[in-house]
């Protein structure tokens, strides 16, 4: 992609008015319910700061999710204010416009942010998950893949993530042929109709898919790949460092929340929030969620070469130029 046609589609035009934001969870309105009945006054007397966090439906967004539902993030003076999008699109153009702090975001779509002039900052990593699958029954290991048909969305984390797989396969992005879907359901459906021969997909088009018959080649978590990262401006960093810290106190609890619960008693959360079929609920595994921590400084570096490579990041930047440390040391 040429440097001006990627700024075009980068540089969102503020103007776009948003109009797919769908508030998570019960807002800020009950603030003091059972507060007082806790003997904590001076703590719970102080009115929660609003934080504004900017998710996609997958499965890195279930502990904020969690955290706000069952008021850690109250309990730790600060309010989560998540706002779902359906795609990273609509996020971006909700980012650009100011209306969002924090964003679920990946190390591609951070190279890409900074090299369009924004000062974009990696607070942690997040769970996410992505899976490359298959339903033909000749390709058993991802190094079968040499010259077959791939579905992905390019100059994404999606085919990063498959250059990545491929590279351990001891193969390259030019020994397949790459056909680009950037709908995620209808990549599912290609794939189930044998219009190629794997796809990656993330939740829950993952379960649906090994529910029709198709297997999983290799995933981002068997790779060792991981490039799914919540951010934030620097100006919000700045502005907000604290209420940073205290979501990250929330969002650890919330984990300690679901190890400590049987996961039928917020399984419904997360299929409305992710949204499986409520057929496959006996099929869903929450993923072992762990505290929150630390981009490694390796996984930005592959990540940002890759995206040199593609063109898409020209501006001499370095792991850690961002990375912040408001929560976590670099």
């Amino acid at each position: 992609m040429k440097k001006k046609a990627l700024k075009r589609m980068l540089m969102l035009p503020m103007m776009v008015v948003v109009v797919a934001v769908l508030a998570v969870g019960c807002g800020s309105k009950n603030n003091t319910n059972t507060a007082s009945t806790e003997g904590n006054a001076a703590e719970t007397s102080k009115e929660a700061v609003t934080l504004s966090l900017g998710l996609l439906p997958s499965i890195d967004a279930i502990p904020f999710v969690i955290a706000h539902e069952q008021g850690f993030d109250k309990k730790h003076g600060v309010n989560l204010d998540i706002q779902t999008f359906k795609s990273a699109k609509d996020r971006d153009v909700a980012f650009q416009a100011g209306k969002l702090e924090g964003i679920s975001a990946d190390l591609v779509a951070i190279s890409i942010y900074n090299e369009a002039g924004l000062d974009v900052k990696i607070t942690s990593t997040t769970f996410g998950e992505f899976d490359l699958l298959t339903g033909n029954d000749a390709i058993q290991d991802v190094k079968d893949l040499k010259g077959k048909t791939v579905i992905l969305s390019k100059n994404t984390s999606t085919q990063y993530t498959v250059a990545m797989m491929l590279k351990q396969a001891g193969l390259t992005e030019n020994d397949i042929t790459v056909t680009e879907v950037p709908q995620i359901p209808t990549r599912l459906e290609l794939l189930k109709n044998n219009k190629a021969d794997a796809a990656i997909l993330p939740e829950p088009f993952v379960t649906m898919g090994k529910a029709s018959g198709l297997r999983v080649l290799s995933s981002t978590h068997t790779a060792g790949v991981n490039p799914f990262v919540l951010a934030f401006p620097q100006t919000a960093i700045d502005a907000k460092a604290d209420a940073i810290r205290n979501m990250y106190a929330a969002y650890d609890e919330a984990v300690a929340y679901m190890k400590s619960h049987d996961q039928s008693e917020y399984i419904d959360l997360v299929i409305k929030e992710v949204g499986y079929p409520e057929t496959l609920k006996d099929e869903i595994k929450v993923p072992d969620y762990v505290p929150a921590n630390q981009v490694d400084v390796k996984e930005v570096e592959a990540a940002f070469a890759w995206a040199r490579e593609k063109g898409l990041l020209s501006k001499n930047i370095s792991a850690e130029d961002v990375i912040s440390d408001v929560q976590f040391k670099k």
